[in-house]
């Protein structure tokens, strides 16, 4: 069963994606047509934290697709949004051209630095902005079918999936962390200059990736909604709350799970790709376990098996860690793992289970109290 009424829930994701909306068609205005010196303006350096604001929700949404809906916890979702930002990160760089400290037309920075003679095999194509959006979409929803298929058919489920799947994000980790392997190592890609021919620190740069950010967000809520709402979505509750019933029913449970394991890739994919150009930097510690660990606090905190609460979570926790990490950064560490326990001990359907207990109580004193008044019977 869902969490919640089906009429609160679509209420509450209205309003969300309703905010969004209104988000990406003031900030713009406020950032291009408001004179800086005002009150009312909204900085570049403002869209531009809002817009990886966007791309983390996204990347919640993926999450709790699988996590909420299906039960599946994965605690390796932080690699396929790096693998996205690499994609995008390459594609960058190769934007560069001739205007890198080195001059070299061809080769990156880094590579020059290395004493690379030749592009990479895998670099290649990078240079069409097509090809990289390809790539985005592919590699990392191939890379989860194959990790997926064998999880799956082998039934790895619980506890043993999520450290699986967490040991996989970190061998990526350690991989890209060697200069032998063409992605920047320790350092990363970064020095991004261009991004389809337009300067990637124009204002109008930072304003289309922030509206990019949020429809993307929007288009992924309403399609994960239809997901959810459908007969697939039924089954993938199903298994949720029975697997075995429901794979003696005659459902194919494991290609159940591997098709949404899949989109949800795809999905944290397209995050990473539009998060790289808004920060300016890929580096292999976006495989971090701790990244993907964030994500799952993210989703518990705004309430899993909604969407919307994925949405909330994300926006409200980094929201908090800016401040954190502003006035106090040696502290953000305890207070993200304070709140997960505050969230797993005391608001186990985080915090659209407090919206959901303020409708109701809300309804309660509107609605009369009924009557305990006998009525007298008229004698037969």
């Amino acid at each position: 069963m869902h969490l919640f009424s089906f009429k609160t829930t679509d209420r509450i994701g209205q309003g969300i994606i309703g905010l969004i909306t209104l988000l990406i068609i003031i900030v713009p205005l406020l950032n291009l047509a408001v004179p800086s010196d005002s009150s009312f303006h909204v900085s570049t350096y403002a869209v531009t934290l809002l817009g990886k604001f966007l791309c983390y929700a996204l990347l919640a949404l993926a999450l709790d697709l699988i996590w909420g809906y299906c039960g599946i916890l994965s605690l390796g979702h932080a690699a396929f949004f790096a693998l996205g930002g690499y994609a995008m990160g390459m594609y960058l760089m190769r934007q560069i051209g001739s205007l890198g400290q080195y001059g070299n037309p061809l080769l990156p920075d880094f590579m020059v630095f290395l004493d690379w003679k030749e592009l990479p095999w895998y670099w290649l194509g990078f240079d069409s902005l097509a090809f990289t959006l390809l790539i985005i979409m592919v590699i990392p929803a191939l890379l989860a079918f194959v990790f997926g298929w064998f999880a799956f058919r082998s039934r790895v489920t619980g506890v043993y999936f999520s450290i699986i799947t967490q040991a996989l994000t970190y061998a990526l980790l350690l991989a890209f962390f060697r200069n032998e392997m063409g992605f920047g190592g320790n350092n990363g890609l970064t020095d991004f200059k261009f991004i389809a021919g337009f300067a990637i620190t124009a204002d109008t740069t930072r304003i289309t990736l922030f509206v990019l950010s949020g429809l993307a967000l929007i288009g992924a809520y309403f399609t994960c909604l239809g997901i959810v709402n459908s007969r697939f979505g039924r089954v993938i509750v199903a298994i949720r709350d029975a697997e075995s019933r429901t794979r003696f029913c005659g459902y194919q449970v494991e290609s159940y799970k591997l098709l949404l394991f899949v989109f949800s890739a795809f999905l944290a994919s397209i995050a990473g790709a539009l998060y790289v150009p808004q920060v300016g930097i890929i580096n292999p510690g976006e495989f971090s376990p701790l990244n993907s660990i964030e994500v799952v606090v993210w989703v518990a905190t705004g309430g899993r098996g909604t969407l919307y609460g994925a949405i909330i979570g994300a926006l409200s926790v980094n929201y908090g860690k800016t401040l954190f990490t502003t006035y106090s950064p040696e502290t953000w560490l305890f207070a993200l793992g304070a709140l997960f326990v505050v969230v797993t001990l005391f608001l186990p359907k985080g915090l659209v289970g407090i919206l959901h207990n303020l409708k109701l109580r809300k309804t309660k004193e509107v609605s009369p109290p009924a009557s305990t008044t006998a009525q007298p019977q008229e004698p037969k």
